[in-house]
């Protein structure tokens, strides 16, 4: 029998062992960087879809795989066996061709109710799709066929659900590779980064709610460079969210009013993933899932930006 061709993996991602301040703190869990390569290893003899690599850290290793979600489910796979780790941002597996950088294609078809039509060519059009085909055959459905870079797929899946109200199916394969498409915008809106170690206070959180979403609640334990809300324009700030509530001996004539917090928005692995900026990476642990700066320390990330900006410049 001829063998079984696999594909050859479009995205990648580093995975290695949790650097957070807040690591350790859940008993029996599985911490160190000899842990994690075997449990990576383990997964090569069954999943043959998937590649590890080394870097240029010793705890950490680059996993290949054929797409966002399949390497977002080894990751959920681990922290449920009690893993702590760092997750990379995902990253498209490139190639040089003829002296020329190409990245990996999809195909894929949609099918989406009429209504919905708009909104899904916009969305894949902003992220480098071209529309091969449409039909329409009167039944109140039209499928679209796109051939979209596999880099515009990472976050696509929880945008074309909103967009399409749950009602949208999508599913794709792999196109060969084509000359790099270009710059494609995943988010628009910068973070709200913690800019010191303490618990989150409900007062902290009453004077800073205009400025964007928070995914943490009161109580919670945070640390410095952990990436707490998404802000509601498009640079990073810094904020104080374990502010507390100054006291005195003056009663004041709105004490009394009940202070009316929104919920936090709480991510999900995969939602996290998808969220996450080139600088920032997720921190995995069997009970939390949380996105942090690469560089912890704002005065140092500071520094990087700056010297990115000269050498851009």
């Amino acid at each position: 029998m001829p063998l079984i061709t696999v594909d050859d993996p479009a995205i990648s991602m580093t995975i290695g062992i949790n650097t957070s301040p807040l690591a350790g703190r859940v008993k029996g869990a599985k911490v160190t960087a000899r842990q994690v390569k075997d449990r990576l290893e383990k997964e090569l003899i069954g999943n043959v879809s998937i590649r590890v690599l080394p870097t240029e850290r010793p705890d950490s290793w680059e996993v290949q795989g054929r797409g966002e979600l399949a390497l977002a489910i080894l990751v959920e796979q681990m922290r449920r066996e009690g893993y702590e780790l760092t997750v990379g941002k995902p990253q498209v597996v490139t190639k040089e061709i003829d002296g020329k950088l190409h990245e990996p294609m999809e195909h894929m078809t949609i099918d989406v109710p009429e209504e919905h039509l708009g909104a899904v060519t916009q969305l894949l059009a902003s992220r480098k799709g071209r529309m091969e085909s449409m039909s329409n055959h009167g039944t109140g459905w039209v499928r679209m066929e796109f051939i979209v870079p596999a880099r515009g797929l990472i976050g696509f899946r929880s945008t074309f659900l909103t967009d399409t109200r749950g009602t949208g199916i999508a599913s794709s394969i792999a196109h060969g590779y084509e000359p790099w498409a270009g710059l494609i915008e995943y988010r628009t809106n910068g973070s709200l980064v913690a800019d010191r170690a303490g618990a989150v206070t409900s007062n902290a959180l009453t004077a800073l709610q205009d400025r964007g979403t928070f995914f943490v609640g009161p109580t919670e334990e945070t640390y410095e460079g952990m990436v707490v809300g998404e802000n509601s324009r498009n640079e990073d700030m810094d904020v104080n969210i374990t502010k507390e509530k100054k006291l005195n001996n003056i009663r004041s004539s709105t004490s009394e009013e009940l202070e009316r917090l929104a919920p936090p928005r709480r991510l999900t692995l995969e939602e996290s993933l998808e969220f996450a900026r080139e600088d920032e990476c997720v921190e995995v642990t069997p009970l939390n899932v949380r996105i942090r700066k690469v560089i912890l320390d704002g005065t140092e990330r500071a520094r990087a930006a700056s010297r990115a900006k000269r050498q851009n410049a």
